[in-house]
């Protein structure tokens, strides 16, 4: 469960530790090691990168010698941060923030948990190259996995070992970043010679991360371990999504993390909500009701509830007519006494081919424009006919700019695969379609 993030130092012995020997610390380097506080860092990090520090808080922090670097360990339901000062000393600022975001995502990924894969020295190399292509490169420590980057081989002094991490070094140099744990470690695993140098070589001294003991939990310590970790980092994402402060959490990640720790509703309950929400009651004055104030001498009150909805259709390639047949199968399923009427929209909305759907109906063919995608022409839209509709539903892909805050309901049903460009504004809903991705 041990994630060491830099250089380890060896003896050079052999092919399993081809680096050249390195000489013990220096005085110095012990001196700004006794000296070394890793407080003041975790308050920077609360202030640059709130969501770390918030899944920090769950770790008891240890210094220790034992490691050559830094790492977590969860046991039960403790998950403890070791660091060594005399690496910690060593780096820079940046590089310290860098190195506790790293140990956060290994926590955050299950790495330490459920997601482990053998062989490990394969899975310890995939795990790090997936992390580290999520933080920003000037702050990880020097060393390290990066996908697109050769390993540093000048200190192998064993050219047959050299010939081999070479190859190895190869291949990372030709990964793309941004990819899963799972991504890498099937590419390791593709090519025999790899996965042989690399277990042969334990890994190689110079540029792996030793998490030994990863996965060793029964599975009952498992799912404990998990769920104090999941309500931690739902408190954390509600946290950054409240305050706004993300820090260097990428979109894509924000929305991962959401993921991660929602409780799965069905998409079309949640349009059903919204529409049901967007009702309003009617009141009629009727003969045959009786007055409770003044009975039988003024007429009673009748009252009902019902919706008009618009629907604006996006008429970009990527939303297809199955997505809008998934769509009305879900609004086929409402009340009789909501009423929608539907608008084609591209870089405009056609009032022309607006068409009048009721439950029962069958889904309309809506192919009429064929432009880019504008949501402010939407909302404009909207606007002016605010007093005809109580809400409004957008059936898109979602690529497009952001087009600010609505006075009015808004719902954003996104296609299947696809994502919201920007981030929704407070009141909006946002739903995610379930089902093939469009063309």
């Amino acid at each position: 469960m041990k994630t060491l993030n830099a250089v380890k130092t060896s003896t050079g012995t052999g092919t399993s530790a081809p680096t050249s020997p390195v000489a013990g610390p220096t005085e110095e380097e012990l001196k700004r090691a006794a000296e070394f506080k890793l407080d003041p860092y975790l308050v920077r990090l609360l202030i640059d990168e709130p969501f770390f520090s918030t899944i920090l808080r769950l770790t008891t922090k240890v210094r220790t010698s034992d490691l050559p670097t830094a790492g977590v360990t969860v046991k039960g339901d403790v998950f403890t941060l070791y660091w060594n000062p005399l690496f910690t000393s060593s780096l820079k600022k940046k590089q310290v923030k860098g190195l506790m975001k790293h140990e956060c995502y290994h926590l955050i990924l299950k790495h330490c948990t459920s997601r482990k894969q053998d062989p490990h020295l394969l899975w310890n190399i995939a795990t790090d190259l997936a992390i580290n292509s999520i933080i920003p490169r000037d702050e990880l420590p020097d060393g390290g996995l990066y996908p697109g980057e050769a390993l540093d081989l000048s200190k192998c002094v064993d050219p047959v070992a050299k010939a081999q991490w070479q190859k190895v070094s190869d291949l990372i140099e030709s990964f793309p970043k941004n990819k899963s744990s799972e991504w890498y470690m099937e590419r390791l695993l593709e090519d025999e010679d790899i996965r042989k140098i690399i277990e042969e070589g334990n890994g190689g001294d110079f540029v792996i991360d030793d998490h030994d003991g990863w996965g060793d939990l029964t599975d009952e310590e498992r799912q404990v371990a998990e769920g104090k970790l999941r309500q931690h980092l739902r408190d954390a994402v509600k946290r950054a999504d409240s305050s706004g402060q993300w820090g260097s959490v990428t979109g894509e990640m924000r929305e991962e993390l959401r993921q991660m720790v929602s409780d799965r509703i069905d998409w079309k309950r949640i349009i059903q909500n919204f529409v049901g929400n967007s009702q309003r009651a009617n009141k009629a004055r009727t003969h045959r009701r009786v007055n409770r104030k003044y009975p039988y001498i003024h007429p009673g009150v009748r009252r009902g509830h019902s919706a008009a909805v618009a629907v604006y259709m996006d008429q970009s390639g990527s939303v297809g007519d199955d997505n809008i047949e998934l769509l009305f199968a879900c609004l086929n399923q409402l009340g009789r006494k909501v009423s929608f009427t539907l608008f084609p929209f591209d870089y405009s909305v056609n009032d022309e081919a607006a068409i009048k759907w009721r439950k029962g109906d069958k889904a309309p063919p809506i192919r009429t424009n064929c432009g880019g995608t504008n949501f402010h022409a939407v909302e404009k839209h909207i606007q002016d006919h605010s007093g005809e509709f109580d809400g409004h539903i957008i059936l898109t892909d979602g690529e497009a700019s952001d087009p600010g805050p609505s006075r009015k309901r808004r719902c954003w049903v996104i296609v299947p695969g696809r994502k919201l460009m920007f981030e929704p504004h407070a009141s909006d809903i946002v739903v995610e379609m379930e089902g093939e991705p469009g063309m």
